[in-house]
C-alpha cells in the first residue's frame, strides 16, 4: 500500500486493504499491511485493527504527488516480509512504493496478486510514459490482476498489453453494521477528498438549492484538500451559506465511518468513480446515499433501489436530497435495500472467500 495517513488522503484503497485483511485475520490468517505513513504523530502499529508496518513518507520526487513519495527504510522491510510471506498482494498505483514492491517480488521470485483500484489506466503524460517503461514489465509478472469494473478492466488491459496477467473481477466489500450513533434528521454529508473528480462545488450548489426550501438543514464537508477547498469556501460565501455549510476537515477511517452513521443523507457528486468505498460504507451503516449515474456501482444500486441515482447536476442532487429528507418511509426503504445490497453483492465475506482461493494457489509448497 502506498500511503496510510491520519487524514485519509489516499482514500478508498486503504479501506479496501484493511477490510480484506481484517476479514482474513478473523479466519485465523496472520496478516500485515506495509505502507508509508503521513500524519501528525509517529506511524501507528495498526490501522483499523490491522497490524501495520510503516515508515514516514518523504518526498523524493517533488511535484508528483503520491508518485514521488518514499522512504529508503521501506525497501529492506519489503525484502524481509515478501521473503517470508506465504501470499503477497500489492495494492498498486503508479508510484515509487508500488515500484519497489514489484522489484522486490520479482527479485525474490515470489508470486503475487496485484489490485490497482482503478489507478493504473492509460496516461499520455511524459512522466507516466517514462515511469511505465520500468513499471509495466514488472506489473505483467503478477499471477493475476484484480479489477473492479468493465472500464477498469479495459483500461488496465490496454496498459498491460497482450502479455499481461489474467484479469479477475473482485468487488470491494464491507460488512453491514448497526449504526450506534444517534442519527440526525437534518444532516447532509459530503465525505471525500476535495478534488475535481469528487465535485465538492456541486455539493455546495446543491446545498444552496435545498436551503431555500429547508432552511433548517445543515451541510458538512469532510475530506483532505486536494486543491478545491478555496473554491468551496468562495462558493459558500457567494451563496451566503456561512452558517449552513461547514468544512470539518479530514477524518481518519474510523472517525469517517462514525460520522457517516450520524448523517441523514450521504451525497457523493463524483463523476466516473469506479467503486466508491464511501458509498458502500454508507450503505453498511444505514445512511441513505445520493450518487451520480457515472458511479461504477450505480446500476446495481438503482436496480435494487438502494440509493437515489442522479445525473450529478446540482438540481437533481437537490431534488434527491429533498425527497429523502421529507419522506422518512422512503429513507427506511432505501436503508433496508442498502443493507440487502451489501449482503448480496458487496459482502466482505465473499471477497475474502475468493482471496483465500487465490492465496492458496500462491502459497509455497508445504506452506500453511
Amino acid at each position: 500500500m502506498t500511503l496510510v495517513s491520519d487524514d485519509g488522503a489516499y482514500g478508498g484503497p486503504v479501506s479496501v486493504a484493511t477490510g480484506q485483511l481484517g476479514e482474513l485475520a478473523s479466519r485465523g490468517h496472520e496478516v500485515e499491511l506495509v505502507s508509508l505513513w503521513r500524519g501528525r504523530s509517529a506511524p501507528p502499529r495498526s490501522v483499523d485493527g490491522v497490524p501495520l508496518y510503516a515508515r514516514t513518507a518523504r518526498t523524493l520526487v517533488p511535484g508528483q504527488g503520491f508518485l514521488g513519495l518514499f522512504h529508503p527504510g521501506l525497501l529492506p522491510a519489503l525484502w524481509r516480509r515478501v521473503g517470508r510471506a506465504d501470499a503477497v498482494q500489492l495494492h498498486a498505483g503508479r508510484d515509487l512504493v508500488s515500484l519497489a514492491a514489484l522489484v522486490v517480488a520479482a527479485v525474490r521470485r515470489r508470486p503475487f496478486l496485484v489490485q490497482t483500484h482503478g489507478m493504473v489506466q492509460p496516461r499520455g503524460s511524459a512522466v507516466a510514459r517514462l515511469f511505465d517503461r520500468v513499471y509495466v514489465p514488472l506489473l505483467r509478472r503478477a499471477t493475476a490482476a484484480l479489477v473492479l469494473t468493465d472500464e477498469e478492466e479495459a483500461g488496465l488491459r490496454q496498459v498491460l498489453g497482450p502479455r499481461g496477467p489474467r484479469l479477475v473481477r473482485l468487488p470491494n466489500g464491507v460488512r453491514s453494521r448497526p449504526a450506534d450513533a444517534e442519527r440526525s434528521s437534518t444532516d447532509v454529508l459530503f465525505l471525500a477528498r476535495l478534488q475535481s473528480r469528487k465535485r465538492p462545488e456541486a455539493f455546495v450548489r446543491m446545498a444552496a438549492l435545498v436551503h431555500r426550501k429547508r432552511p433548517e438543514v445543515s451541510f458538512t464537508l469532510h475530506g483532505s484538500d486536494e486543491g478545491r477547498l478555496a473554491e468551496v469556501r468562495r462558493l459558500i460565501a457567494e451563496e451566503g451559506l456561512g452558517d449552513v455549510v461547514t468544512y470539518g476537515g479530514a477524518l481518519d477511517h474510523d472517525a469517517a465511518v462514525r460520522r457517516t452513521a450520524q448523517a441523514t443523507v450521504y451525497v457523493l457528486p463524483s463523476v466516473n468513480e469506479p467503486f466508491p468505498m464511501s458509498v458502500l460504507e454508507s450503505l453498511a451503516v444505514g445512511t441513505p446515499v445520493v450518487c451520480t449515474d457515472s458511479c461504477g456501482i450505480a446500476g446495481a444500486l438503482r436496480r435494487r433501489e438502494a440509493a437515489v441515482v442522479t445525473d450529478g447536476s446540482p438540481e437533481q442532487l437537490a431534488e434527491a436530497v429533498l425527497r429523502l429528507l421529507e419522506d422518512p418511509p422512503l429513507r427506511e426503504r432505501v436503508t433496508r435495500a442498502g443493507h440487502a445490497a451489501v449482503d448480496a453483492e458487496f459482502s466482505l465475506t465473499a471477497v475474502a472467500d475468493q482471496l483465500e482461493e487465490w492465496y492458496g494457489s500462491l502459497a509455497r509448497p508445504g506452506a500453511g
